[in-house]
């Protein structure tokens, strides 16, 4: 499971970020976390000076902008299947059986 934050104080840029990465979480049938950063204070402790900007597990990869769906959905996918994050690689019908090694048939949320 990712975390992903959206740092942004609430104007309609911020919002609109917001709303890709929910989307998109909601698509790929995803149990990430989505955390909404609104304090001046954290988004500074991030060095970001424009938002809105996307942090995914700590890493910051939007700064500015609001990401389109496609580039958000490659984001989220970059890690899939790595050591330390697996989740995203199970079946979406049945988070039971993992299907990551291989199976380019194989329905999976997000590889």
């Amino acid at each position: 499971m990712k975390t992903i934050k959206i740092l942004g104080t609430g104007c309609p840029n911020c919002k609109r970020a917001e709303a890709v990465v929910k989307n998109v979480v909601e698509e790929l049938q995803s149990d990430d976390k989505i955390v909404k950063v609104e304090d001046i204070q954290d988004i500074m402790a991030y060095n970001i000076l424009s938002t809105p900007a996307i942090v995914i597990d700590e890493k910051v990869v939007i700064k500015g902008r609001v990401p389109s769906k496609d580039e958000m959905r490659e984001l989220l996918k970059e890690n899939c299947c790595s050591d330390t994050d697996s989740s995203c690689c199970e079946p979406a019908e049945s988070k039971n059986d993992s299907s990551c090694g291989g199976d380019e048939n194989s329905n999976t949320s997000c590889c």
